[in-house]
């Protein structure tokens, strides 16, 4: 499924605001991260997968910098387990 540059800047603005990563107690909104655009491009890339799996899918792939750059973790290693289930809501209100 491809998205339009209007449905990914949509989904972008609803990651940005509504989901956060968890480092060490503190909750950083992926939009303040600067995460938000290439966690949606990354789920546009496999969204037709369905929301579970492409949730999954796109965080595992997005690789997160840490330290400056000299380690990378996969965005789903960041991101509390509640915040998988929202994540699902928005993909899927988005596109069902």
């Amino acid at each position: 499924m491809s998205l339009s540059p209007a449905q990914l800047e949509e989904l972008t603005q609803a990651l940005a605001d509504r989901i956060y990563l968890q480092v060490a107690g503190w909750n950083l909104y992926l939009g303040d991260a600067k995460l938000a655009r290439p966690l949606a491009e990354e789920l546009a890339a496999v969204v037709d997968q369905g929301a579970a799996a492409a949730v999954r899918q796109a965080l595992e792939r997005l690789q997160v910098p840490l330290g400056g750059g000299s380690t990378r973790l996969p965005l789903a290693r960041l991101i509390p387990p509640g915040q998988l289930v929202d994540l699902e809501e928005v993909v899927e209100s988005l596109f069902s």
